[in-house]
């Protein structure tokens, strides 16, 4: 995109020195993933200090005709953040706290803070904001929000779309919406918030969020290993039964998966070295510590005695638990370390986990035998991270050649069985496309049309989650 010189210096002038950059470094920043699979490029990355600013600024970009890509922490996994041509609107700079409310249970902070920030500005006020994910210290709440992301509470907390009251959003025409209210029950009309949240920049800037906040809890944490991946399904249902909606993370780990990051990070520890294949981390969370790993005992003894787990450890500290942790949260890092992979964010219902596993396995493995499957993820919601994975030192780039209709043989096998093929990721530009074969042809034209009426000249991120073209 070519930028006026009317355009630049009235975007400079409203953004102070501080506020942009055009040096080529900043530039390839912004547009550079983490995980760096694609590369895009921007001509100019605007870091406003406050809505107001954003506000001025979209409303520049209107008069221009000057196509925006908002940004948080860029960490996101669909081609969403990053900008193709567009300018870049970074909220880096807005992380401000701006009120918590512990006896409402709410929070209200600007979406370029990080999500730690958020759990800590809870945790200082006794309070617990439940979002948890491997990416926290650097994913924003703004493209947190923009995505729905999920994590590995989604169990009992629920998406982030559950975890907002209000939101304070620049809409395309630049104008102003303060949704930043802390109401639990507020009917009056369409519930807007509601349509910000997943819509990854396609109708607004979210500059400021009001989020839910819940008692602090104590946790009983289990490393548990099982012999099939239906015993971890009826390992959950038999653990909820036990514990009911106290059950706030269940997680499969392939054995597998845990060799992998053993071999990336060697000073990680197996909890529970064996040779089956599959392993759980669950985590039960009460207001008393006893009553929780009270609780895991007895759910941990019933699945002993329905053969349902052959082993199990209970975390005896925090520090304990958090190693079992931080194995499950090293494998994306360690994946990527490891040497090609092709990477899905797929959902089925959880109790077709197993068949979708084992079919998808089969024919994959059809393709290429040197495919090794690492599938791990947050089976309490039936979200699976599931990856084709090829060594390093491999013969042949079998997978490479193959990535396209391996993708087919995930995603297909992921629709047969009831799912969707973006589960937490979002949609962005990756699976744009292909989504718009797989849905409702009249959700496709209410989504086109949704659009077209808040952003009639289609500047805000574009291209991204639906097309207009």
């Amino acid at each position: 995109m070519m930028l006026s010189n009317d355009f630049l210096a009235d975007a400079k002038a409203l953004l102070g020195d501080k506020g942009w950059r055009m040096d080529a470094e900043s530039l390839e920043e912004a547009a550079t993933p983490w995980r760096g699979t694609y590369q895009g490029h921007t001509p100019f990355l605007a870091l406003p200090a406050s809505t107001e600013q954003i506000s001025h600024l979209v409303k520049l970009c209107q008069t221009y005709k000057v196509a925006i890509t908002p940004q948080g922490g860029n960490t996101g996994l669909v081609d969403a953040g990053t900008p193709h041509g567009e300018i870049t609107i970074s909220l880096r700079r807005m992380q401000a706290v701006r009120a918590v409310d512990p006896f409402n249970n709410s929070l209200t902070i600007e979406a370029g803070a990080p999500l730690v920030k958020a759990q800590e500005a809870a945790d200082g006020a006794k309070r617990l904001f439940p979002l948890s994910l491997g990416s926290e210290g650097t994913a924003t709440i703004g493209g947190l929000i923009s995505t729905n992301a999920g994590g590995v509470a989604v169990l009992r907390y629920g998406m982030m779309r559950d975890l907002i009251l209000g939101l304070e959003v620049v809409l395309p025409d630049g104008e102003i919406w303060n949704g930043l209210s802390g109401l639990r029950k507020n009917n009056t009309g369409y519930d807007l918030k509601h349509l910000f949240a997943g819509a990854e920049g396609t109708l607004g800037i979210i500059t400021a969020a009001t989020l839910k906040l819940f008692p602090r809890v104590a946790k009983s944490t289990a490393w548990i290993s099982c012999e099939s991946a239906k015993a971890v399904v009826e390992l959950l249902a038999l653990t909820r039964d036990h514990a009911g909606d106290t059950v706030t993370s269940f997680e499969i780990i392939p054995a597998n998966a845990i060799a992998m990051v053993r071999s990336e990070m060697p000073d990680v520890r197996d909890p529970q070295p064996n040779d089956l294949p599959w392993r759980v981390l669950c985590e039960i969370s009460m207001a008393n510590e006893v009553h929780a790993r009270d609780i895991m005992e007895t759910a941990l003894q019933s699945a002993f005695e329905a053969g349902l787990a052959a082993d199990a450890v209970i975390a005896e500290s925090l520090t304990q638990a958090k190693s079992f942790w931080t194995i499950r949260e090293s494998i994306p890092l360690c994946k990527r370390a490891y040497g090609t992979a092709i990477n899905h964010d797929i959902s089925v219902p959880v109790s077709q986990i197993p068949a979708f596993l084992e079919r998808s396995e089969q024919a994959i493995q059809a393709i290429s035998e040197s495919a090794e499957i690492i599938a791990f993820g947050h089976v309490g919601d039936g979200n699976l991270h599931y990856s084709a994975c090829e060594p390093k030192d491999a013969v042949s780039p079998i997978l490479s050649n193959h990535a396209a209709e391996i993708t087919e043989i995930v995603h297909s096998q992921a629709m047969a069985f009831g799912g969707s093929i973006s589960a937490e990721h979002g949609v962005g530009r990756l699976k744009r496309d292909e989504l718009e074969t797989l849905r409702p042809a009249s959700a496709t034209a209410a989504m086109k049309a949704i659009k077209t009426a808040i952003d009639p000249n289609g500047i805000m991120n574009p291209n991204r989650v639906v097309s207009l073209d």
